[in-house]
């Protein structure tokens, strides 16, 4: 299990389009409910390369195993890497909240835990929009430049263009014509009851519409999409 823990801490979570697209809509609600009573468990706090770690967690692995089982096609419950991330996400959460951070911390990489961000989000402020970066593990949420690309640095204004489409007027494909990288912004200045991880999933189609016009997504969600 440890080595799988390596694995997830210094990648992405691996590309499940396929099996997840297969899944029921009850299959979100499961695993949402797994993650909760994760979150409700009491864990000691251990740092996330921590040598205790697996065995806190194991039992927690096991109980997801079994319902992956049920709930899931082979493809889903099979893939241990794409598991392991379901269940360390809402550890990983649970030390950000205990921990803190400074959301004045201005660099590409989340603060807490040094993941990749997973989605933007344009928050009120004045008479326009701050923006910031949510993290793909620990859900950690920091400050950062609006013109400015999180995967190469790019600060063209002319070289970040930014896509939207009716069916989701409050997500935008927030896009760098340097590094051909993008990630989808949720913006809240237009939408106050958006939930940012919740509306990046809900919005496949702008990720399928991306890939078609040849960018390639920062960092996937948990779900690989």
């Amino acid at each position: 299990m440890r080595t799988v823990l390596r694995r997830i801490r210094i990648g992405k979570p691996p590309p499940l389009r396929q099996g997840v697209k297969q899944t029921s809509p009850g299959f979100y609600v499961e695993v949402a409910t797994f993650q909760r009573s994760v979150e409700q468990a009491a864990l000691p706090a251990l740092p996330l390369d921590s040598p205790d770690l697996d065995r806190i967690l194991q039992p927690h692995f096991d109980r997801l195993l079994t319902l992956m089982k049920r709930i899931a096609p082979p493809q889903v419950s099979q893939e241990v890497p794409f598991l392991q991330h379901l269940l360390l996400q809402p550890y990983a959460e649970c030390q950000a909240r205990r921990g803190g951070i400074s959301r004045a911390s201005v660099q590409p990489l989340c603060p807490f835990c040094g993941e990749q961000p997973v989605v933007p989000a344009l928050r009120p402020a004045g008479d326009g929009g701050k923006r910031s970066l949510i993290c793909s593990l620990c859900s950690a949420e920091w400050d950062f430049r609006r013109l400015l690309c999180p995967r190469c640095g790019e600060e063209d204004q002319e070289k970040l263009p930014i896509y939207t489409a009716e069916q989701f007027p409050h997500v935008r494909v927030e896009a760098c014509d340097s590094c051909h990288g993008y990630l989808k912004a949720v913006d809240l200045t237009s939408n106050g009851l958006a939930v940012p991880q919740v509306d990046e999933l809900a919005s496949l189609a702008l990720d399928l519409w991306s890939d078609e016009k040849g960018y390639t997504k920062l960092q996937t969600n948990v779900f690989g999409l």
